[in-house]
């Protein structure tokens, strides 16, 4: 029986139906990606299914004694409340079973808070926006639902939390219905694709590269018959004002036709157009844009209080004995778990926080523009319009001058929305708008935190290619390892203790740099969960639990399996008759093994942790 079924479901909100008669279900132990553009109705979807609101038209069946549990896109303002992030995620335990005790509950509270990296005496309300989300995932997590309802989970997760979170869904059989833009994470996870496009929900029972291929060609049929349709239409029109006596008598059927075609080009839904994102280029800068030389940084103590003794310890060093040169066209990624202070290295190489150590110098005529990942930037009083012109009807881009309104289409703002109040705006639009904003400044220094999160995929593709093709420098924060691998030329890795660490090349180069080291070295797993020494350390001892004893069993022929994997996939690349055999197949053969090194290298790294604790 499946846990949700849809008939004949429609909503709308005023206009065009978001959801025009949508029929779907999900079964037990499905994993189903729901992919559209942003505004195209996804998190209204969600809601409904969540039981949030009801449809306009339609039935939402749902599993008798079924338990669903939903991450929102938005951080809602009961974590705000009095509470310690024990009890908000306890809060989402279901009464023990027959089959459970309480003490079992609370140890599996427990590991699912150390593997979230949570805080368990810390007030909820007092958490960074990123932690709360966390928390948040961690409540609907400890229901044990048999549907998760995820709204972009990866958002405000580190690397290791997401990786932590594909390994965490893949190994439980709760059914998932998830939208996200990570789409690494979309291909482990998505056994099954559905996309919501122009109201219509289609079903694509492939993986995620084919899908893209598919939907193209779907589009581009679809142009073709539209483009005939609208060439006949413009015969038959012509033909009725040629031929008034036929009108009236000789060629019914073929004046019926003619209504019918009307009537199919009036309720025609056209798709919108593509985003066209362009950055103003300032004049070229130096050739040496960033060097610094032993750069520390460390917060200043906190102030003691009386009695005096004893003295508060300092704190520890942010960025220790950091040294680089970032000259012109560099593209670099900064990867770091959250809180190892990716945002404040950003602000020092920027020159907004003095180092407490070192040298810092700034090269020639550089004009940075700069991405926060507060998205302060936005005023929600203002129009989305006056956000990007400041109250004025025209905008200067690449030496020309354009009408707002229409320069806010080419980020897919219809002039309707470009005139609403900023606050309106979900989450990837906020995201566009900053981008226009931003872009519309002169640039040679791009400094971008988490740019990707909320775009939809097309737009996110976009965005990529312009970053390729900047000539100038590139400093960028994501958590998106497609993105990173795309985009940059090599990342900046926070490995703990102030060491900054650069790898040529993108996250997959790092990993497979990670992969040749010494396995027990002290950068062997840096961002890896469970590889980290001083996480492994200062663990509770405790014995295996049943689950864990039966993981730690699985795990060797798991890792076997992985290799024996790869070595195959190494091989196909290897030989010249597969080019032949099976064109275009080898981009997927390379994918499949970009996802084998860190799959091995996750499994491996919790083989460790468990097998300490046996």
């Amino acid at each position: 029986m499946a846990l949700l079924t849809l008939l004949d479901v429609s909503h709308a909100f005023g206009g065009p139906l978001l959801l025009d008669h949508i029929n779907f279900q999900v079964d037990p132990g499905e994993r189903v990606c729901l992919v559209g553009r942003n505004g195209a109705g996804k998190s209204t979807l969600m809601k409904l299914i969540a039981g949030d609101m009801k449809p306009d038209k339609g039935e939402i069946f749902r599993q008798p004694g079924a338990h669903f549990a939903r991450l929102t896109q938005e951080i809602p303002a009961e974590v705000n409340r009095p509470g310690s992030v024990h009890d908000f995620v306890a809060a989402g335990l279901r009464p023990a079973s027959a089959h459970e005790e309480d003490w079992e509950q609370e140890i599996r509270l427990e590991q699912l808070l150390d593997r979230m990296q949570l805080p368990a005496a810390a007030e909820v309300a007092q958490l960074s926006g990123g932690l709360k989300r966390r928390v948040l995932l961690a409540r609907a997590l400890a229901s044990a639902p048999d549907l998760l309802l995820l709204d972009e989970p990866t958002n405000h997760l580190d690397l290791a939390s997401i990786l932590w979170l594909e390994e965490f869904l893949l190994n439980e059989k709760t059914g998932l219905f998830f939208v996200t833009h990570d789409r690494a994470f979309l291909r482990k996870l998505a056994g099954r694709i559905v996309e919501l496009d122009r109201g219509v929900l289609t079903n694509w029972a492939c993986p995620y590269d084919t899908f893209l291929v598919r939907r193209q060609e779907r589009l581009e049929a679809e142009e073709r018959q539209q483009a005939a349709t609208d060439k006949k239409l413009a015969q038959e029109e012509e033909w009725a004002r040629r031929q008034p006596s036929a009108r009236r008598t000789k060629a019914v059927a073929r004046l019926e036709q003619l209504a019918a075609l009307r009537v199919e080009r009036r309720n025609r839904r056209n798709r919108t157009g593509t985003a066209t994102i362009r950055v103003t280029t300032a004049a070229e800068s130096g050739v040496k844009v960033i060097e610094a030389e032993n750069l520390s940084f460390a917060w200043p103590a906190a102030p003691r209080l009386p009695p005096p003794p004893p003295p508060p310890p300092p704190p520890p060093p942010l960025l220790r004995d950091f040294t680089a040169t970032i000259t012109r066209g560099d593209k670099i990624g900064l990867i770091g778990p959250n809180g190892a202070g990716k945002t404040t290295f950003i602000k020092l190489l920027l020159g907004q926080l003095q180092p407490t150590g070192g040298i810092l110098k700034h090269g020639t005529q550089l004009e940075v523009v700069y991405l926060d990942q507060l998205r302060a930037q936005i005023d929600d009083a203002k129009s989305v319009a006056d956000n990007v012109a400041d109250g004025n009807t025209t905008v200067t881009v690449a030496g020309k001058t354009k009408h707002v309104i229409s320069y806010l289409q080419d980020f897919l703002f219809e002039p309707e929305r470009a005139r609403t109040p900023a606050r309106v705006l979900s989450g990837g639009e906020r995201n566009r708008l900053l981008l226009a904003r931003l872009f519309t400044k002169p640039a040679n220094v791009l400094v971008l935190d988490e740019p990707t999160n909320d775009l939809d995929a097309e737009t996110l593709e976009l965005l990529e290619n312009l970053l390729v093709e900047f000539d100038g420098t590139l400093i960028v924060v994501s958590h998106d390892r497609a993105f990173l691998d795309e985009v940059v030329t090599s990342v900046y890795v926070f490995e703990g203790e102030g060491r900054v660490t650069e790898y040529v090349g993108g996250y997959s180069d790092w990993q497979a740099e990670l992969a040749r080291k010494p396995a027990g070295s002290a950068e062997s797993q840096p961002g890896i969960p469970g590889g980290a020494p001083s996480r492994r350390d200062v663990r509770v001892s405790r014995k295996l639990t049943n689950k864990e004893k039966a993981e730690l069993a699985a795990l060797p022929g798991r890792i076997e399996k992985l290799e024996t994997e790869q070595a195959e996939l190494t091989a196909r690349l290897a030989d010249p008759v597969f080019y032949q055999r099976e064109p275009g197949a080898a981009a997927a053969v390379r994918v499949r093994l970009e996802e084998i090194e860190v799959e091995h290298a996750v499994a491996f790294a919790r083989w460790e942790e468990l097998e300490a604790l046996a």
